[in-house]
Formats: C-alpha cells, sequence, structure tokens
C-alpha cells in the first residue's frame, strides 16, 4: 500500500516541497473541503457516563492536537467512548463473578468437609454444581459479549484511521492542466 500524500499543514512546516504554489494552493483547498470546521460535541448518553467521558476528553485532546477533532467524526466518537464504558462494566462484572466463583469453591470445601451424611453431602453437590454451572455459563456470555464489543470497537479505530488516511488520498496532488492534451493533438492535425 503506499504511502498517502504528506498534508499541507506538514508541507507548509517543512518549508521544502518540489510542489509549485499552485498545487500547494489546491492542496490546501482539497484538505479544506474534506472538514466541516466545527469540533465535535460530546454527547449527553458520553457526558453522563464517567467512564465513557474520560476516554472523550482523552480522544478530544489527542485529536485536537493534530486537528482531527471535526464535527464529522462527532457520532463515530461518541460511539467508541459509549462501546469503551461498556466494555469496562463487563469486565467489572467478570472479574467480580470470577471472584465469586473461586469464593463459591473455597465455601463448598469448608460446607462438604462438615457434612457426615453421603446422601446429604450428594444432594448439596447436586445443587451447589448446578447453580455453579449457571455462574460459570454467565461468566462464559459475559465474555462473548466482551469480545463482540472489543471486535466492534476494533473496528470503529481501524475506520477513523483509514477515513483519515482516505481524506488524505482524495486530495488532488497535481493541478490539472488548462489545455486538454488529447484536444490539442486532435487540433493539430
Amino acid at each position: 500500500m503506499p504511502t498517502p500524500p504528506k498534508p499541507y499543514a506538514v508541507l507548509k512546516a517543512e518549508k521544502k516541497s518540489h510542489r509549485t504554489k499552485k498545487e500547494l494552493e489546491l492542496r490546501e483547498k482539497g484538505e479544506k473541503s474534506l472538514t466541516s470546521g466545527a469540533a465535535f460535541k460530546e454527547r449527553a448518553k458520553t457526558k453522563n457516563n464517567i467512564v465513557a467521558h474520560k476516554e472523550f476528553l482523552r480522544i478530544n485532546k489527542i485529536l485536537s492536537n493534530i486537528e482531527k477533532n471535526d464535527a464529522l467524526y462527532e457520532p463515530i466518537i461518541n460511539r467508541y467512548c459509549v462501546l469503551q464504558a461498556e466494555c469496562d462494566g463487563l469486565e467489572t462484572e467478570r472479574e467480580y463473578l470470577v471472584a465469586l466463583v473461586k469464593e463459591l469453591k473455597q465455601t463448598w470445601s469448608d460446607i462438604s468437609a462438615e457434612i457426615d451424611d453421603p446422601e446429604s453431602k450428594a444432594d448439596y453437590l447436586l445443587q451447589f454444581t448446578k447453580e455453579f454451572t449457571k455462574l460459570v455459563a454467565k461468566i462464559e456470555k459475559l465474555d462473548k459479549d466482551l469480545q463482540s464489543k472489543r471486535k466492534m470497537l476494533l473496528e470503529i479505530e481501524k475506520e477513523c484511521v483509514m477515513t483519515i488516511a482516505s481524506a488524505l488520498r482524495c486530495i488532488p496532488k497535481k493541478v490539472e492542466s488548462e489545455e486538454n492534451p488529447l484536444l490539442k493533438a486532435l487540433a493539430d492535425d
């Protein structure tokens, strides 16, 4: 995959380019036409969630530094932040359930040592196993949901990078000549 062309700001900062002034002007106009000119805003759902709000502030700062916090990315960034918060919530719940499983194993060991009657012990073991299986199934479902959300996050991350790169690729590199070479060749005959 070829390297995308340098943006106008980079070319201007480097103060060295083989491009003509007209080409640089065209590049600058092209880049400006791909932005709304307004910064993206935090939506209420993002603002009301502590984790999502922190993530939004972090991303806003990063994108502001590279001048890519455009309103066109607003729904994507807000969705990304909410998904991050949901992942955080699922991870917290999963950690709690895993700790609970460990605690239940220990509790079962303690209780089973105290039960002398084999029939009672078998009944308790059967009931404990059913409840334990439900808990493990819940952890597996959480893992599946978490994996799904992580996949969505990765897709958004890829798309955002590709969107910026594709926007840079859309900028014309050369100034179109005012004279069509084909018409000129036909006119010479």
